[in-house]
């Protein structure tokens, strides 16, 4: 047998140990507090910037 220990994960907010019913995050806190950084952009998926079509000059 393999009697190395599988490191344990941790929290991507606070570091503290990740909890299952939570996973990736070890509290429903810190769930949150990720969902929020979300909604106020604070996080961006890398990409080219567009201008949407509602946007453009000259209608």
């Amino acid at each position: 047998m393999n009697d190395k220990k599988t490191p344990k994960k941790a929290c991507l907010q606070c570091g503290k140990p990740v909890v299952d019913e939570y996973r990736p995050f070890c509290s429903a806190r810190c769930k949150q507090l990720d969902l929020g950084k979300w909604f106020n952009e604070s996080y961006v998926v890398p990409g080219e910037e567009t201008i949407p079509a509602n946007d453009e000059e000259g209608e």
